[in-house]
């Protein structure tokens, strides 16, 4: 099994619990096994949410605006990525560094390359 996790730092720009907006840990996790497609993003709180998000999603995001259902990925600026959240209750708009995206996606396509050991 190839499972990759990865704790990053990131800005709560708005968020429909209007928790305190600075930078908070968030964790990537990718597992090859239970979901080759798709990575989770753990976002802190005081009711913690974790969002399922498609890897070609957020690469594609990381280039040029990009969205499925109710999540949107887009660059912002030359060193960050905005990462956006749709619900019922509203919008959580989480801003990354894209070095931090790029590095933790090569992790797992890198993981799910691997041979599975017998």
């Amino acid at each position: 099994m190839s499972v990759v996790e990865q704790y990053a730092r990131a800005h709560i720009v708005t968020d429909v619990l209007d928790e305190d907006r600075g930078a908070v840990p968030v964790v990537l996790r990718y597992d090859s096994e239970q979901d080759p497609r798709c990575v989770h993003m753990e976002l802190p709180g005081a009711a913690p949410r974790e969002w399922t998000v498609a890897r070609e999603l957020l690469e594609q995001g990381l280039r040029a605006p990009a969205g499925r259902d109710e999540i949107r990925v887009w660059p912002c600026g030359r060193v960050q990525a905005v990462v956006e959240f749709h619900t019922a209750q509203g919008v959580s708009v989480v801003q990354f560094e894209t070095k931090t995206l790029t590095r933790f996606l090569r992790r797992t396509y890198a993981a799910a390359a691997e041979p599975v050991p017998h």
